[in-house]
């Protein structure tokens, strides 16, 4: 038997991928969160300030404002807050960067309903676990072209010109994620 739903614990769920959102909502739901979904940052923004909610999971990557925007905004709403941030193209750059705006986690994705869950007890000390495998150099190339695109709000455009390259090069070094370590 479960909670009425006003007895649950709050949870905004922001991720512009609509399939994957009634996935991971429903298995939320199961775990006893009451769950309310947005597809982008500026749908989410009034709901969090109608009811700012405890828990929250944030894609980085959506159409419009980037989820960093949110994880800044949700967390001066209420720096309890309990957000963890998705991407599916995790760099150290960006997971400090999260961390410093208020994110509790930061997780790639795929990540399972369990993982967030735990994610949620994580508490954000200032010291990211970083591997002590050395980075490769596709990976240092990628996390600065992620860091320069950021700088220029992800106009692919500029970030070409930033960087003395050309778009195209620049469109294909971004379809291409970065390697990945186990």
């Amino acid at each position: 038997m479960t909670a009425p739903r006003e007895e649950l614990a709050t949870l905004l769920l922001v991720d512009d991928d609509t399939t994957f959102c009634k996935v991971l909502s429903a298995a939320l739901e199961k775990r006893n969160y009451a769950v309310t979904v947005a597809h982008s940052v500026e749908q989410a923004m009034p709901l969090a300030k109608n009811n700012p909610p405890e828990f929250a999971v944030v894609d980085l990557k959506m159409g419009g404002t980037p989820g960093l925007a949110l994880v800044k905004a949700l967390h001066d709403l209420d720096p309890n807050t309990r957000i963890v941030m998705l991407t599916g193209y995790a760099s150290i750059a960006t997971a400090v960067e999260a961390i410093k705006l208020g994110a509790t986690q930061y997780l790639a994705k795929p990540a399972n309903a369990d993982e967030i869950v735990a994610a949620f007890s994580h508490i954000p000390d200032g010291n990211m676990p970083l591997k002590m495998q050395p980075t490769q150099i596709e990976n240092l190339e990628w996390e600065h072209i992620q860091r320069v695109l950021r700088e220029h709000d992800d106009n692919i455009s500029a970030t070409a010109r930033a960087l003395n390259m050309h778009r195209r090069t620049l469109q294909r070094k971004l379809a291409k994620p970065p390697l990945r370590h186990n």
